[in-house]
């Protein structure tokens, strides 16, 4: 009887690792996610969500995108509708003058003075880049070697840019000057402060004169000192009719000759900054509009790419589970 009893407890020692308490699936299934967890210690965690999450955030950044410059195009119409009618009525200012004394851009002086308008702001196409170019074109055509060209800076972008190569060559730098509404005894000051800083025979104003919101006019002006417009006068030419005045009062021609080049250089560039002014806000206009079509363009491609992200994952997920599945029932 001792004997028997020590067979039962060896064989109940030897049949108990045999003989396993769970059922088959349930092991099969504990192996399984055991080695799927091994196989994910070698991939990063939510490798799929992180795909389509970043899918997401730009969706979202283009979305933020697209609202600003929307908003940036209102602000600018809104902008161009009070300008535009300024610069309209500034036209009558300096074609009196035009008439009297002549627009003569290839007048042949020693000392010239580009006067650069430009704007404080970006995010309006290449109306700075076409002013700083003209600006430069114009100084190799007027360089010489018993000549002096100086520079007259009228915003940041344009000092941003003729700074790099020109520094040398800028007298006087005016900013901000669109800071406030713009009107002519605004302009006027900022015109009295360049006559007493610079010495010139011929002043040239470059701007960009407004033809519409699409499209604005590279465009010179030029005003001579009272002593070239006495000299061209005399020598008959453009401003020979000018000795067809007659000239009442004390004032001699001279001084008759000083006070109108000043007038005359006010008038031309209230009208510089409001035309400039208008070719910035129509420009800007037409890069927001244009920004606010690509962002859309965007947003529809990667709306497109977060679908097909999505769509690759849930059949990736699918083809697991169907896998596990075949592998559990083999």
């Amino acid at each position: 009887m001792a004997m028997m009893a020590a067979l039962r407890r060896e064989g109940r020692r030897f049949a108990s690792p045999l003989i396993s308490p769970q059922p088959i699936a349930a092991a099969a299934n504990a192996t399984l996610r055991s080695s799927l967890l091994a196989a994910d210690e070698h991939v990063p965690l939510g490798v799929r969500s992180i795909s389509t999450q970043i899918v997401r955030n730009r969706m979202k950044s283009v979305k933020n995108i697209q609202k600003i410059t929307k908003a940036m195009k209102m602000v600018a119409a809104s902008k161009l509708r009070a300008i535009q009618t300024k610069a309209e009525n500034s036209r009558g200012l300096w074609q009196p003058f035009t008439a009297l004394l002549g627009d003569a851009p290839s007048v042949d002086v020693k000392k010239n003075v580009i006067v650069t308008v430009s704007s404080d702001k970006g995010l309006c196409g290449g109306i700075n880049s076409t002013a700083v170019k003209n600006s430069r074109a114009i100084l190799k055509l007027t360089s010489g070697p018993e000549k002096e060209t100086k520079y007259v800076v009228l915003g940041e972008k344009a000092k941003a840019q003729l700074i790099r190569d020109s520094k040398k060559d800028i007298t006087l730098c005016i900013t901000e000057l669109q800071k406030n509404p713009l009107n002519f005894t605004q302009v006027s000051v900022v015109a009295d402060d360049i006559l007493k800083n610079v010495e010139f025979d011929a002043l040239r104003i470059v701007f960009n004169k407004f033809q519409s919101v699409v499209s604005f006019l590279p465009t010179l002006s030029t005003v001579l000192s009272p002593e070239i417009v006495e000299r061209e006068s005399e020598a008959g030419g453009k401003l020979g009719d000018l000795d067809s005045y007659e000239i009442e009062g004390g004032e001699t021609k001279g001084e008759i000759l000083q006070n109108l080049s000043e007038f005359q250089f006010s008038c031309v560039l209230f009208n510089a900054v409001l035309e400039n002014a208008c070719s910035e806000q129509g420009a800007r206009m037409s890069a927001m509009d244009s920004s606010s079509r690509n962002a859309g363009e965007m947003l529809d491609r990667l709306t497109l790419t977060y679908n097909r992200t999505r769509q690759a994952s849930i059949t990736t997920e699918l083809t697991e589970i169907i896998s596990g599945a075949s592998a559990l029932e083999g």
